[in-house]
């Protein structure tokens, strides 16, 4: 496939910003400024300062000469490389490889894009026409290089398309700075006499090497495609990405879930052709007024199941405000495991427990609902110690190291740590009468126990634990506990630890 770049370049970046922030500025000149050595230097003006001789590196005092109505404002630092980044990821509705090019440009590697809006120019001019509908003052320039699409987009008088293989015809009337070369280098050249490109382009390498360094014959081999060029992207293509630009914008419930349904097509083709399946998934889209919105599900068990996957995001799309249209989908499997093949009867007699399809997908749907820190799922421990006697599981496919224990009946919910109660007993050793827990009285009408369990003394050292099932005059079920021997203090022995079903 024939590579394609588009270099474009924004020329009043920063004023153009602060003009769509302040529009009284926009019919005024104004300029950045920031203080250098007890001075302020021009960092930047907008085009009516400049079309009267101001300029960036220039004194603001000089400047205020020439225009009294000056306007000034303070520089910010590192204001355009956010702007770029901005503007970046706005341009990732034409191609996912979207790279800022400081200080004032963006690169982008348009290769196979253009022809979804029909042609090339029709492709660069929407971009261009967008761009300066929004109060930038954007140019733009195509070639087969990123060397050559910079040159044209700052230098080139002609046509901002360059055909295929056409660079070098196109760069020989341009200036050597059209090459990005150092300002040492262009002094160099100017004083032999080479304004133009085509003045040394048919120079010997070794030549031009000795004279000038490799940083010309570089950017020249770039330029006419003969050096590859890396990007620096903005965000790197996912491995499993799909995209859905949209003809029309999108703006009903019912669109946006027919994007989703064709962008899980695509993607769980590929993922089960692959035999992976996805853990989690992230949805962006694009908006007309450059905002981008992003919902994200997540699975317990890796899946390419294009039903179970769209009743994920199905219940997402009532948070999706299109506004006045969503114009492209992306939708990016951020995680993938092996997935294995389906089962073809779910929930049968056969099936079911922890390996069922069917309840994986259950729990999906419930924790793109409810949200996944609400389902919880714990395996036992080897300890004695209720707190230390279980512990979370990660997922369904974590397995136990040790039997649940089933000879004593442990409460279905258990504190994590006990809460201090007040009791009143009939002798130290016999279960509670009555506790008050919550500034609430329990009054017991039946109680087991108690159960000794020690401190395991090869962790820490410290008190044994008596144990009591009781159950109060409402019929709910409580396990507590006194710590140690009776010492006389009753208020300060006896705690609560868990709750039955």
């Amino acid at each position: 496939m024939q590579r394609r770049f588009v270099s474009i370049w924004f020329r009043h970046l920063t004023t153009d910003w602060l003009a769509l922030r302040r529009p009284e500025l926009k019919t005024l000149p104004f300029v950045f400024a920031a203080p250098d050595h007890g001075r302020m230097l021009i960092t930047a003006a907008n085009p009516l300062a400049g079309a009267q001789g101001i300029s960036p590196g220039m004194a603001l005092a000089d400047a205020r000469a020439l225009v009294p109505s000056l306007e000034m404002a303070d520089h910010i630092p590192g204001k355009d490389a956010k702007l770029l980044k901005a503007l970046g990821e706005w341009c990732i509705r034409y191609t996912p490889l979207v790279a800022v090019d400081m200080p004032d440009g963006l690169v982008l590697d348009i290769s196979g894009c253009a022809h979804l809006w029909g042609s090339e120019r029709a492709y660069l001019g929407n971009i261009i026409k967008v761009l300066r509908s929004k109060g930038y003052d954007a140019r733009g320039a195509m070639a087969d290089t990123v060397g050559a699409a910079w040159a044209i987009a700052r230098f080139g008088k002609d046509t901002p398309i360059i055909s295929p293989g056409a660079q070098a015809a196109a760069l020989l009337s341009l200036p050597p700075a059209a090459l990005r070369l150092e300002t040492e280098t262009l002094e160099r050249l100017e004083k032999l006499g080479f304004y133009h490109i085509k003045s040394f382009i048919g120079i010997g390498r070794s030549v031009l090497r000795r004279r000038f360094g490799t940083q010309l014959l570089l950017r020249l081999e770039q330029a006419l495609g003969k050096e590859d060029e890396p990007l620096d992207l903005l965000q790197p293509v996912q491995p499993y990405q799909e995209r859905l630009p949209c003809l029309e914008p999108i703006r009903t419930a019912t669109g946006i879930g027919i994007a989703i349904k064709k962008l899980l097509d695509n993607l769980c083709r590929r993922l089960e052709g692959e035999g992976v399946g996805l853990r989690t998934a992230v949805l962006k889209c694009y908006r007309l007024d450059g905002k981008v919105l992003q919902v994200s599900i997540g699975t317990n068990k890796a899946s390419n199941f294009v039903n179970h996957l769209f009743r994920l995001f199905e219940l997402k799309i009532p948070s999706i405000e299109p506004d006045l249209g969503i114009e492209l989908f992306t939708l990016d499997a951020t995680k993938v495991e092996e997935a294995d093949p389906e089962q073809e009867l779910l929930w049968s007699p056969e099936s079911g427990g922890l390996e069922d399809a069917g309840l994986a997908e259950l729990l999906d749907r419930l924790a793109n609902k409810i949200g996944a820190a609400n389902i919880r799922r714990y395996l036992p421990r080897e300890h004695y110690w209720p707190e230390r006697s279980i512990k979370p599981a990660l997922s369904l496919q974590d397995k136990r190291a040790t039997e649940w224990r089933t000879d004593r009946p442990r409460p279905s919910l258990l504190l994590p740590r006990p809460e201090r109660i007040d009791v009143t007993a009939l002798l130290p050793d016999n279960p509670p009468m009555l506790f008050r827990y919550q500034n609430k009285v329990h009054k017991i009408k039946k109680a087991d126990g108690p159960e000794r369990i020690e401190r395991e003394w090869w962790l820490e050292q410290g008190e044994h634990r008596d144990y009591y099932q009781v159950e109060d005059e409402s019929g709910q079920r409580y396990w507590v506990f006194r710590s140690g021997h009776y010492s006389g203090d009753q208020s300060g022995q006896w705690f609560i630890h868990g709750f039955f079903a």
